[in-house]
């Protein structure tokens, strides 16, 4: 079992499952170790990195208020994975899948044509009012990737079947939700006495508040329809499969999300758990830990740890940033380390090198780093990637 670094110079105490936290990142846990709300301790994941007020990576509890950018820009974003009746799969019928699933999955900035069928989106309940605003555009973008770090990818699990992962999230539906209460909760905190340094970008929103009842129901439809729109891409990849492979079957979907904020009960307590790119593992919890490009992924089931609030890494967790990564890493030896492995994928400019492998950690440190707090149940080893 691994032992945790604990950091006790703050009025909280700051629990790590890594040794090289970055410096901005570790300001920020300081940060929240300090804010008057926050509850018992701080916990940072071992693929945790620098990201805005809060470290990707980082779980915090609060009593009595909900902080916008403690959930993040992409609410709901989350991995879902799904196991075929398949044990293998050849190069060639993958790549006749790879074309059929681009084609009715868009990627990046690009969205469906015309609107996706109403039904697909989740129900509206109660007043949200970023929600209906954007609800119509959203009806073109439910079942599409998004960009950056999100992903499909074909992998063969250790469990000699394939397996089929996504992950993406709210798409801009979230990002307005969370901007605007972000927003929102600044200038509410630049009119208290005690307001949080605004620097420190953790305004919060009291939970007894209209705008604090707002927000957690806004930010609940995100997390639901961050999964829709995992789901809708998941069945357009099952047909992809069907279409080349024939009469295949597949197991019922595991999904998770890493963004987001719920009431939940710790140390005798009830609070709002923040997790900012952290997967919830309570005890006997199947979750997902994906790798890099390049890189194995995890299904895993939860030990409950009561020090992570019941969290484990969402990831393996970013080592250098997008235009670091861009400037440093080598085009040629990041695509033979994909081609050696003869993994399907997209490297194919120096552009696209900010998602190549050498951009991430190494998700294996990641694993042995947080023994405590998950059970490795099956490795996934990537086949075919379609990054956003």
């Amino acid at each position: 079992m691994k032992t945790q670094n604990i950091i006790t110079s703050e009025p909280l105490p700051i629990r790590l499952w890594l040794s090289d936290l970055e410096a901005g990142a570790l300001d920020q846990a300081r940060h929240l170790a300090n804010l008057p709300f926050a509850f018992h301790h701080i916990a940072i994941m071992p693929d945790a990195h620098q990201g805005y007020g809060m470290p990707i990576g980082g779980v915090m509890a609060t009593e009595g208020v909900i902080i916008p950018n403690a959930v993040g820009v992409d609410i709901g974003c989350g991995m879902c994975a799904v196991r075929t009746s398949l044990t293998a799969i050849d190069r060639e019928r993958l790549k006749k899948i790879m074309p059929v699933i681009r084609l009715t999955i868009p990627v990046g900035f690009q969205h469906h044509k015309s609107p996706q069928d109403h039904t697909l989106m989740p129900r509206i309940k109660g007043e949200l009012p970023i929600v209906e605003h954007e609800f119509t555009s959203a009806l073109r973008q439910i079942g599409t990737l998004g960009g950056g770090n999100h992903f499909i990818e074909i992998q063969l699990g250790s469990d000699h079947h394939v397996w089929l992962m996504v992950h993406s999230g709210s798409r801009n539906i979230g990002f307005r939700v969370a901007n605007h209460y972000n927003r929102l909760a600044m200038a509410l905190n630049d009119k208290t006495r005690d307001a949080v340094p605004r620097n420190w970008q953790l305004a919060h929103l009291p939970l007894d508040s209209e705008e604090g009842h707002c927000y957690f129901r806004e930010m609940t439809y995100c997390v639901d329809f961050a999964l829709a729109n995992r789901l809708l891409m998941m069945e357009r990849i099952k047909e992809a499969f069907w279409d080349v492979c024939g009469a295949i079957s597949f197991d019922s979907p595991l999904n998770i999300a890493h963004n987001y904020a719920a009431l939940e009960s710790h140390f005798q307590k009830e609070v709002m758990v923040h997790r900012k790119g952290a997967t919830r593992a309570f005890k006997n919890e199947y979750g997902i830990v994906p790798g890099s490009q390049g890189s194995v992924s995890y299904i895993v089931r939860g030990k409950g740890h009561p020090d992570s609030f019941a969290s484990c890494a969402h990831g393996a967790g970013r080592l250098m940033g997008r235009k670091d990564a861009q400037r440093r890493l080598d085009l040629n030896r990041e695509k033979e380390h994909l081609d050696r492995q003869g993994i399907i994928h997209g490297i194919r400019s120096k552009n696209d090198l900010d998602e190549a492998a050498g951009a991430y950690k190494d998700i294996n440190q990641v694993m042995q780093n947080q023994e405590d707090l998950v059970e490795i149940v099956t490795e996934l080893r990537p086949l075919a990637v379609i990054k956003g």
